[in-house]
């Protein structure tokens, strides 16, 4: 089915202005980056600089699969979502390019647009550990809500 079937169930196209604001009102998704086989997926906080880029820190060690990934993806996925119930939920899906982003332009970044939460043991080990900025620059976005009970049903 496409979009507009599901249009008839209560699911809808975001604006661009809804889009905007549901990033900007969260600070977790999920990222995922090609292999030779499947998929590799990992939650992620980031920031974002209320248009077309995300930011991530990435606390890497020796032999960071995350880093290797991301150095040598043409492209990124970034999936962003809220499910508060089962008819009521959004999500933006996200494609784009990742890089580290260099030394000498992370002073370019405001410190609003950085990842605000970060989990205590990220932290913690980026105490011992290096860490380094990623860039994802957004090239397409999708988002979908669906918000309320579908016409015809009735719980």
């Amino acid at each position: 089915m496409t979009l507009d079937e599901l249009t008839d169930f209560g699911m809808h196209e975001m604006t661009d202005e809804e889009v905007e604001g549901f990033l900007s009102s969260q600070s977790m998704g999920t990222l995922g980056l090609s292999t030779e086989a499947e998929p590799y997926l990992i939650p992620m906080s980031y920031g974002y600089n209320g248009g077309s880029r995300l930011y991530f820190y990435f606390v890497v060690g020796n032999g960071s699969r995350k880093v290797e990934l991301a150095n040598q993806a043409e492209s990124a996925a970034f999936l962003v979502y809220s499910a508060e119930t089962a008819f009521n939920w959004r999500s933006v899906g996200l494609i784009g390019t990742i890089r580290e982003l260099p030394e000498d332009s992370r002073g370019d970044i405001d410190e609003t647009e950085m990842p605000t939460w970060r989990p205590e043991l990220f932290e913690t080990a980026s105490e011992s550990l290096e860490t380094q900025i990623y860039e994802f620059r957004i090239t397409e976005c999708t988002g979908v809500r669906h918000t309320g009970l579908p016409p015809g049903f009735y719980g």
